[in-house]
């Protein structure tokens, strides 16, 4: 009976440990990635100020450049902007990104679309 109880803890605190790791590695890769982001519209923002190279030619650098996950934003954008302006691909592709960015990341990230609307 003591074997069993010590058994039933044990898996208790690995199934804890485990779904404890997993959570931190959706906190970590959420971290990256917005870190990746904020990188990259650095990038944007030095080559729109001092470049002056159109948008898509600056998202395929940037995508060419970026990780994975960021540069499959920034590549649907570019793919959004043959049919549409440069700020709905955005927030469309915005939406559409399936990375590890909550809500309120992507929410802020739309902000973007505001500044190529003027554009």
């Amino acid at each position: 009976m003591q074997f069993i109880k010590y058994c039933m803890l044990f898996l208790v605190f690995l199934s804890a440990t485990l779904i404890g790791k997993y959570i931190s590695q959706k906190y970590k890769f959420r971290l990256d990635e917005l870190e990746e982001m904020k990188n990259a519209l650095n990038i944007f923002k030095s080559k729109i100020k001092f470049t002056y190279e159109p948008i898509p030619e600056i998202f395929k650098q940037i995508a060419e450049n970026s990780n994975k996950n960021i540069a499959k934003l920034f590549n649907e954008t570019i793919l959004k902007m043959g049919d549409t302006s440069a700020s709905i691909a955005w927030e469309n592709a915005v939406d559409n990104f399936s990375g590890n960015l909550n809500y309120e990341d992507k929410q802020a990230i739309k902000t973007l679309s505001k500044l190529l609307r003027n554009n």
